[in-house]
């Protein structure tokens, strides 16, 4: 006598195929290679990380601050340069300061104003006022 289980029309049972080996799963792509699990993510999370830093930056009272004082600074230094002396306003911008590179400088020469502002943080004016120079514009 044997052990075994016999299987097949004898014991009423019917013998099951073994499932066909399969070439390709259904979650990997034809090359072989799965989707990155941060593939659909990670333009989002550069977005979000943009605009924290964004936020951050705007925020920052210290850099804040320090873009006003530049901007004034810058303002009230091009104006007397340009209207004061009669230089171009580009060779104003050779008098900065060393770190003031993200300073720039426009003007309207009909109301002889000088505008120093630092990119998304700070702007402000300067006009020409005869005898008494460059008034730096109060902020709105």
């Amino acid at each position: 006598m044997t052990s075994t289980n016999p299987t097949g029309p004898s014991t009423g049972e019917t013998p099951t195929a073994a499932p066909p080996p399969e070439t390709q799963s259904a979650t990997q792509p034809r090359g072989g290679k799965r989707p990155s699990r941060w593939g659909g993510c990670l333009p989002w999370l550069l977005v979000l990380a943009v605009l924290l830093t964004g936020f951050a930056i705007w925020k920052f009272p210290s850099l804040k601050a320090q873009a006003e004082l530049g901007s004034a600074y810058a303002a009230r230094v091009g104006c007397s340069c340009r209207y004061v002396q009669g230089r171009s306003l580009e060779s104003c911008q050779s008098d900065f300061e060393p770190g003031m590179e993200m300073v720039s400088l426009s003007e309207d020469p009909a109301t002889k104003t000088v505008t120093g502002s630092v990119p998304l943080l700070a702007s402000r004016s300067a006009r020409y006022a005869g005898a008494s120079g460059c008034l730096l514009r109060p902020e709105n």
